[in-house]
């Protein structure tokens, strides 16, 4: 039987972010679910560390796995003791892969353990790998096999090639299902799925996929022109209101967005003008700049870096107004969700930005210079990583607490969900 580790409120500052995986066809798999609590989050109210860990596990999974469509996979990483203290039974098995870290020991009671889980219908994944022979008794028990790419090929990528076709070659025949992590760019994506690979996890998907001659079309560009226009205060209300009617997919998911259940309306709402009565200018505005992203990414791949930028802006306009930093809230928020354009219609970023005026601090960010800005980019690209140590240190000099910060990330990405997971429903097209 598994211990008891329900959720309480002793792990309020778990940090939380999950790292999309998808298949050959660029279409999410599932995700890697990556958390920890934060040094605050109340480690001294419990005594036994081993329960400290796996509560963080099961808080975690529950924030981080809500949202995902049916079919999809969570990853969760397992240290060796919890797989002997049989922790993994508190996970579904239908949706959880048991990821063996790479420092776990192939020892019998460790493989015995593993084949229980195995026997109760658990998918167990290896982690790290990268041709350790001792490693082998995990790999021929894995149903997944997950690749360290990046610490084959290092630093130099594909000219490294040789490499990571020489462990391949070692490890030969095998059944395990090839999961290629921290794959970083398109030509690596394509050498993966040449040597067999048909599971990728990694920020390929969030690079611009440049296509020569391709050019940003006349609605992209008033698309991102609005999502601008959108941010400011004084934006005519009327405006707003004809841009809704006048679009019969608008007016439907509006609709569907202000009636579902989360919204709290006692009375069904079939009107544009009672919608903006009852929602406000604002947040109406940051829905429709919600929707508009979501539709300038059609593809199943486009809609993981839609979420991803939304996300971002969320993150960062929670930020500026729990943590005030002199940076507006609705600014932060612009520049999250302008983060990944290059990526959405594959251009550059210096592409993108000549169709839109934006302050050159901004621009310089988004463009990957030094800037006021940087430090955000920054900040939510450690937390999409789970580089936790990195958010720690990026936060201590401006003043931001971890039980503050924590709290704000998974709040972006149970909000991002609300929202985009009405868009993209597929009466919603």
């Amino acid at each position: 039987m598994s211990p008891d580790i329900s959720m309480d409120n002793t792990y309020e500052s778990i940090f939380v972010a999950r790292q999309p995986i998808f298949d050959d066809q660029q279409d999410v798999w599932g995700y890697e679910l990556l958390f920890r609590a934060s040094a605050e989050a109340g480690g001294a109210n419990v005594a036994d560390g081993d329960l400290a860990t796996a509560k963080v596990i099961a808080d975690g999974f529950v924030l981080a796995s809500d949202g995902m469509s049916t079919g999809q996979r969570a990853l969760v990483n397992f240290p060796q003791n919890l797989i002997l203290d049989q922790f993994a039974y508190a996970l579904p098995s239908d949706i959880a892969v048991i990821e063996i870290l790479e420092d776990v020991r192939p020892e019998p009671e460790v493989l015995e353990a593993l084949q229980g889980l195995k026997d109760s219908g658990y998918t167990l994944a290896m982690d790290d790998f990268m041709g350790e022979t001792e490693l082998m008794p995990f790999v021929e028990m894995a149903d997944i096999l997950k690749v360290d790419i990046l610490g084959i090929l290092g630093p130099e990528g594909i000219a490294h090639a040789d490499k990571l076709r020489k462990v391949m070659a070692d490890l030969g025949s095998t059944n395990c299902r090839l999961l290629a992590e921290k794959v970083e760019d398109l030509e690596v994506f394509s050498l993966c799925k040449e040597l067999g690979f048909t599971l990728f996890q990694g920020y390929f998907f969030a690079k611009p996929e440049i296509i020569p001659g391709k050019k940003i079309s006349s609605n992209e560009i008033a698309k991102i022109q609005l999502l601008k226009e959108l941010g400011a205060p004084d934006f005519d209300v009327n405006r707003l209101s004809k841009i809704i009617q006048l679009d019969p997919s608008l007016s439907y998911r509006l609709f569907r967005y202000i009636n579902s259940a989360g919204m709290g309306v006692s009375q069904k709402v079939e009107s544009v003008t009672r919608a903006i009565t009852l929602l406000g200018q604002r947040q109406l505005s940051q829905w429709l700049r919600v929707v508009i992203m979501s539709d300038l990414a059609p593809t199943k791949k486009g809609q993981e870096v839609a979420f991803m930028s939304v996300q971002r802006g969320r993150f960062l306009e929670l930020l500026a107004q729990q943590c005030p930093s002199g940076q507006k809230p609705e600014t932060l928020f612009l520049l999250g969700l302008f983060s990944l354009l290059d990526a959405m219609l594959g251009q550059t970023m210096d592409e993108v930005l000549k169709h839109v005026p934006l302050d050159k601090a901004m621009e310089d960010a988004l463009k990957g210079g030094e800037s006021e800005f940087r430090f955000c980019l920054d900040l939510t690209k450690a937390y999409e990583y789970g580089d936790w140590e990195a958010v720690e240190r990026m936060i201590a000099p401006h003043g931001i607490t971890q039980p503050q910060a924590a709290p704000l990330y998974t709040e972006a990405m149970a909000w991002t969900q609300n929202i985009l997971g009405d868009c993209n429903t597929p009466d919603c097209a």
